[in-house]
């Protein structure tokens, strides 16, 4: 095989593309904090076609690592062995995958390691946009007060100790004290994760630790720190060892950290960037004000239906996405789900039909290719429901609507907690947002227990004795009946 690395871009095996833009000719514009496989599936590769394009070598990537673990070890090793490139296969539902080599992340800095070269390369004027992937749970955002919370443990150290951080909270208000002390302009605050108004909720965070730590700093930033709202789609499983291993043998290319992910991609993004951006529409990113409209439906679409297949596919004993949607009974709840609990709460921009956007997602879901996990979908489900179907249970019980299927997922969720599935095999979905207690209430006989539990705080679904009711009714046939005969009787009640 072929390693990675630039001089290794000429003499590529057939087969697989590579862009073929002059590297060294590249600065990097924008630090992205976590730079797990979606953004390599996702930000980066428009931004590789951006720079394919011309005219853009100004705004290439430097990727941070935060979190000191050996696997992000492993990959901070990895990034300036090969370069920066890594392989990304996509794979369509029908046909065969097309190998790509990506380009535009230049620089790789372990946070860990060096705090202070990281806040050297934040602090370097050619840096316009700090981005970042950090996970729907990763904004410190309590559920109750949707304020920043300032006593997790790595908050209280970023904040009596500014020039050593863990957290991006840290490293963004350290970076722009120091700017804003040197007369320089802020750059742009972009979130890219799968939450409602994401530069809103990343506002709420960043200014919410820079109020704690120095209120002139967070006056300023609130007057000079633009946070783009945006919305991001793409499937992007995580790659296990034998995927690794798969993917090199398919590519002939000695890659430690090569990504798969389907051959959709979308990106809608608010144009907010004082400090200037590169021109995303020139690869199909959607430059528009209303990023809200397509927003709630792909959360309330794309999202939801993931965790509606999820939880029951674990239970029920699916591993694979493609395997669990083949399933009759779990295809016609999420066909339920969509035509019946939430395209009618919707209203689609202009020109998209939601109908079709539900085939699309089927079709998606089944493709074989991308052996995407149930398990990784139903990893921090206490983030991901009040997240993406929050607001569709919200709206459904102040309507006195057909609540059925969502307390069915509710009492999938709780059920999965206890990591054993319907045929005694034990399986492991971390919760982050989740104590010891909280696991412990989950399988607390008293319903309301669990539904009153913070993370559920304001759908209102401990409130409705009728929700309660159903959610135990699920919950004990779960664990007496199974996932799939719970299932049949609600499609046919």
């Amino acid at each position: 095989m072929i390693k990675l690395s630039n001089t290794a871009l000429s003499a590529l095996p057939p087969g697989v593309h590579w862009a073929g833009y002059d590297r060294s000719r590249l600065k990097a514009g924008i630090v992205h904090f976590s730079v797990g496989n979606f953004h390599r599936a996702h930000q980066a590769v428009y931004l590789d076609r951006l720079i394919a394009d011309g005219g853009h070598d100004d705004w290439a990537l430097c990727g941070i690592g935060l979190m000191d673990t050996p696997a992000e070890r492993a990959k901070a090793a990895a990034f300036p062995a090969q370069d920066g490139l890594y392989t990304l296969t996509v794979c369509p539902p029908h046909g065969e995958p097309e190998i790509h080599v990506i380009g535009s992340i230049i620089e790789y800095l372990f946070a860990p390691d060096d705090p202070e070269a990281v806040l050297a390369k934040l602090c370097d004027p050619a840096i316009r946009i700090v981005t970042m992937t950090l996970t729907e749970g990763g904004y410190n955002i309590d559920d109750e007060t949707h304020e920043f919370k300032l006593g997790t443990p790595d908050i209280v150290h970023d904040l009596a100790n500014p020039t050593t951080p863990r957290t991006a909270f840290g490293y963004v208000a350290e970076a722009l004290s120091r700017r804003r002390a040197a007369g320089l302009p802020a750059f742009t605050v972009q979130s890219c994760d799968n939450l409602r108004h994401n530069g809103h909720v990343a506002k709420t965070a960043f200014i919410g630790f820079a109020r704690a730590r120095d209120p002139e700093l967070a006056i300023w930033m609130e007057q000079e720190v633009d946070f783009p709202n945006s919305m991001v789609d793409r499937i992007t499983p995580a790659t296990s060892d034998a995927d690794r291993t798969r993917l090199n043998v398919a590519s002939d290319i000695e890659d430690e950290i090569p990504v798969f992910c389907e051959d959709f991609i979308q990106w809608v993004v608010q144009d907010q960037f004082r400090l200037g951006r590169p021109a995303w529409e020139k690869v199909d990113v959607q430059i528009t004000e209303d990023v809200w409209a397509y927003e709630q439906i792909k959360l309330r679409m794309l999202n939801s239906s993931h965790s509606m297949l999820a939880f029951p596919g674990t239970n029920a004993g699916y591993r694979l996405v493609h395997e669990t949607v083949a399933d009759p009974q779990i295809a016609q709840l999420l066909f339920d789900y969509w035509n019946k609990d939430v395209i009618p709460l919707l209203q689609a921009p202009p020109g998209m039909s939601l109908q079709g956007y539900r085939d699309k997602l089927m079709e998606r879901y089944s493709n074989p290719a991308t052996r995407d996990q149930t398990i990784r979908i139903a990893t921090d489900g206490a983030s991901r429901i009040p997240i993406f179907s929050g607001d569709t249970i919200r709206t459904i019980l102040e309507q006195g609507g057909d609540f059925r299927r969502l307390a069915f997922l509710v009492a999938s969720f709780a059920f999965c907690l206890g990591g054993v599935d319907d045929k005694g095999v034990h399986f492991s979905t971390p919760e982050p947002r989740l104590s010891a207690a909280d696991h412990a209430t989950a399988q607390d006989p008293d319903p309301l227990a669990f539904l009153s539990l913070s993370i559920f705080a304001g759908l209102g679904m401990e409130t409705s004795p009728d929700f309660v009711k159903t959610f135990q009714d699920y919950r004990e046939s779960l664990a007496s009946r199974g996932t799939l005969a719970t299932l049949k009787d609600i499609l046919a009640g």
